[in-house]
């Protein structure tokens, strides 16, 4: 399994969130769409030749945004990470991607 990190503006959130789902993260057991947001602020400078969504040129922007975590398995992954760059507003996508610990190693 893989974790899957964005962070997208808060209005557009919901948006990304479902097409991660849609794109096979976030199952979970019997569950399906699972994701955990935190809420925060990001900031950046867009530099010369940016075309920001959000911002100016050359001047500092602060934009509400969540960070949204999923798990993902393998075979799923670039059909995830396309949606998200699909669906995200942002000329550069922020993206994480994990491999997680295979939980068989922790049990006793």
């Amino acid at each position: 399994m893989y974790k899957i990190i964005t962070f997208v503006p808060t209005k557009d959130a919901q948006k990304v969130r479902q097409a991660m789902g849609d794109a096979g993260a976030g199952i979970l057991g019997k569950y399906h769409h699972a994701s955990f947001s935190t809420k925060g602020v990001g900031r950046f400078i867009p530099a010369k030749g940016a075309h920001p969504e959000i911002g100016e040129e050359g001047k500092e922007s602060e934009v509400e945004e969540e960070r949204i975590e999923v798990i993902c398995e393998k075979e799923k992954i670039k059909n995830v990470l396309d949606a998200i760059r699909k669906n995200h507003p942002y000329e550069e996508v922020p993206l994480e991607v994990y491999q997680l610990v295979d939980k068989e190693n922790f049990t006793n």
